[in-house]
């Protein structure tokens, strides 16, 4: 898609509920291949699902039974813009407190928290059609499991509930007439539970954790050109041509494009299937970037991490890093829409205590250094009146 030279700001208000608490824990991130994304064999009451093998994770990180000393304190911004672009096709969600959103709908550990960024393409239509419902899909349509306690059960169950909401939104798009048949999005989630993570993607949108400073990739991006998916689309038929999936599109994964897709039930190159990364949060883990791949495309990931880390040192508002991070990907002169959400997992009071504590011990050792110099001052003043006084 070619870049526009009239650049327009366009900021994209958001559902944002804040949820704060505190405390300490343990650490273990685990990679999920799309493969063993599920936790049972289930069958899908849509004919395109009868042969889905919907399996049990066997890389699920075992979660401690131990009493959780550590609790995220959840507080997000976001920011979006249109950057050089005629027409702006992102959509995102973020939500701090998902058990007060959906009430009674959910019963779930605590915090809960859920983040959605929607990369459209071909159009508004699919990108616009998912966040609009993404919360019927994932949450009130899907027989989301119910648990009080992030377990290795409720994870897997978890994994495979996302894993079916996916597919189901890709149907929902074929189904829709109102929604264009070559209209597409790649959508990448981030679930909060307790201290657990887990981030489904489907497609180039990118979830970067920050862990002491560090980059810790929370997302695999699914581009033709990369040599994981390159095999999977050439075995399924496709072909890559000058990097596009069948000389059409920059992504191997996503919802809708169903111009590519038909007849339903048939083997595409181009999938829905999300991919699942998934970590035990702990105090060393400071903030978690979701991005569209409008700013992956100007900046490595260990760049975004370093830009909002230093944002949050300065004014410690998620929101404004995020707009710094769009502002910094559109001074590289990227060519596409920009949506970033940062997630923060600290106490923002807490923080600030420290930093003031820390703030007046500095102060204090100013006035120490001044007062030692003053005397010594003073003793050097006299030694040199005695030694006046005695020529």
């Amino acid at each position: 898609m070619g870049a526009e030279t009239e650049v327009i700001h366009q900021s994209i208000q958001v559902l944002d509920v804040q949820y704060r608490r505190t405390a300490r824990g343990i650490d273990e991130i685990v990679d999920v291949p799309a493969a063993a994304a599920a936790a049972a064999t289930t069958s899908v009451e849509s004919p395109a699902f009868v042969e889905l093998d919907i399996r049990a994770s066997d890389a699920i990180p075992a979660i401690s039974s131990e009493p959780e000393l550590f609790v995220p304190a959840i507080r997000s911004g976001s920011f979006a813009d249109i950057g050089p672009r005629r027409y702006m096709e992102d959509e995102h969600i973020r939500i701090d407190d998902l058990s007060a959103h959906l009430a009674s709908l959910l019963r779930c550990p605590t915090p809960s928290a859920f983040y959605g960024v929607f990369d459209g393409h071909g159009g508004p239509d699919a990108a616009a059609y998912i966040k609009r419902h993404a919360i019927k899909l994932l949450f009130e349509d899907a027989d989301f499991p119910q648990a009080l306690q992030a377990d290795d059960v409720f994870l897997g169950e978890v994994e495979n509930s996302v894993r079916k909401s996916y597919l189901h939104a890709d149907l929902a798009l074929a189904d829709d007439c109102t929604i264009n048949k070559s209209s597409g999005t790649t959508v990448l989630t981030a679930l909060v539970f307790g201290r657990l993570l887990l981030v489904a993607n489907a497609g180039d949108c990118r979830a970067v954790l920050c862990r002491k400073g560090e980059v810790v990739e929370m997302s695999q991006d699914h581009r033709p050109i990369y040599d994981a998916e390159r095999h999977r689309v050439e075995e399924c038929g496709g072909y890559i041509d000058d990097g596009y999936l069948n000389g059409v599109l920059s992504v191997s994964r996503a919802l809708g494009d169903w111009d590519l897709k038909l007849p339903q039930g048939s083997t595409s190159p181009l999938i829905a299937e999300p991919e699942f990364k998934q970590t035990i949060l702990t105090e060393d883990d400071e903030f978690l970037i979701i991005g569209c791949d409008g700013i992956w495309d100007v900046m490595s990931s260990q760049q975004a991490v370093s830009i909002v880390r230093r944002g949050l040192q300065r004014h410690d508002n998620p929101e404004r890093c995020a707009r710094e991070l769009v502002m910094e990907a559109l001074r590289r002169n990227t060519f596409d829409n920009l949506t970033v959400i940062v997630v923060c997992f600290s106490n923002e009071q807490d923080e600030c205590s420290t930093n003031q504590e820390d703030g007046a011990k500095q102060q204090k050792a100013k006035v120490n250094r001044c007062s030692l110099s003053t005397e010594a001052l003073c003793s050097i003043s006299s030694w040199l009146e005695k030694c006046g006084g005695g020529n």
